[in-house]
C-alpha cells in the first residue's frame, strides 16, 4: 500500500496538537544506519491502511514530498489517546527488502476440534507469534489445525508448519493452545471464586469490618 508524507520541522506538544487539529498526524521514520526523519501524514491517507486491518504487518511504500525515491516502511508503533483513541503519533521503520525482519502475526484456528465436541474448552495461550522473514513474505495469519486435538492435548510452537522461508522466533517449545477438560474448567472457576472471597475478606479486615456471610 502507498502512503504519502511531508517533512516536518516543528517538534513538541504544542505544534503536534496544532497538526492534529488540522487533521494531520506527526510521525517519525527511522531505521538501521539512517538518521531519524520527522514527518507529517494526513489522517485521511491513513484511513485505508487502518481499515484494511493488521496494520503492523503491512509493507508500505512511503512517498515523501520533495524526496525522489520511495521508501519501504512498516508501522512500528502506534500511539493513541487513552480515552478518545484518536491517533497521536506513528513510528515508521525503514526496511530493506533483502533483509529479514521480526514481526508479530496473529494465530487463527481451523477445523472442528474433537476435544471441544466432547465438552472440553479451547484455551488459546498465544494469540500472536513472532516470525522472522523477508518483508514481502509476511503471512497475514498463522493457521493451526485443531481438528485432531482431544481433551488434555496441547499444541506447541514446534508443531506449527509455515510455508516459504518463514521462521518462528522461539528459543523454547512453548504452548500455543490447549484443550481443557470440563473438570479443569470447574476447578479454575472455583479457584477464582475462592480468590475473590479471600480478597473481600482482606479488604473487610483492613476496614475493620466482618466479611459478608454467604
Amino acid at each position: 500500500m502507498n502512503l504519502r508524507a511531508t517533512l516536518r520541522e516543528t517538534v513538541g506538544n504544542g505544534p503536534s496538537r496544532a497538526l492534529r487539529r488540522e487533521g494531520k498526524v506527526p510521525a517519525i521514520l527511522y531505521g538501521p544506519n539512517t538518521e531519524p526523519v520527522k514527518l507529517t501524514i494526513d489522517k485521511l491517507d491513513l484511513e485505508p491502511i487502518f481499515k484494511s486491518g493488521a496494520v503492523a504487518q503491512k509493507l508500505l511504500k512511503l512517498d515523501i514530498d520533495g524526496v525522489d525515491d520511495t521508501t519501504n516502511v512498516m508501522v512500528k508503533e502506534i500511539q493513541k489517546h487513552p480515552v478518545s483513541h484518536n491517533l497521536l503519533h506513528l513510528d515508521l521503520y525503514r526496511v530493506s527488502m533483502d533483509q529479514k525482519i521480526k514481526v508479530m502475526v496473529p494465530v487463527v484456528t481451523t477445523g472442528k476440534c474433537v476435544g471441544v465436541e466432547m465438552g472440553g474448552m479451547l484455551q488459546i495461550i498465544r494469540r500472536e507469534l513472532e516470525v522472522f522473514c523477508l518483508p514481502d513474505q509476511i503471512p497475514e495469519t498463522i493457521a493451526v489445525d485443531i481438528t485432531d486435538l482431544d481433551i488434555g492435548d496441547s499444541l506447541h510452537v514446534e508443531d506449527v508448519q509455515l510455508e516459504g522461508d518463514v521462521e518462528v522466533s522461539a528459543e523454547v517449545n512453548f504452548t500455543i493452545l490447549t484443550i481443557l477438560s470440563p473438570k479443569a474448567e470447574e476447578e479454575e472457576v472455583e479457584g477464582e471464586e475462592e480468590e475473590e472471597m479471600a480478597e473481600e475478606g482482606e479488604e473487610a479486615a483492613e476496614a475493620g469490618e466482618e466479611p459478608a456471610a454467604e
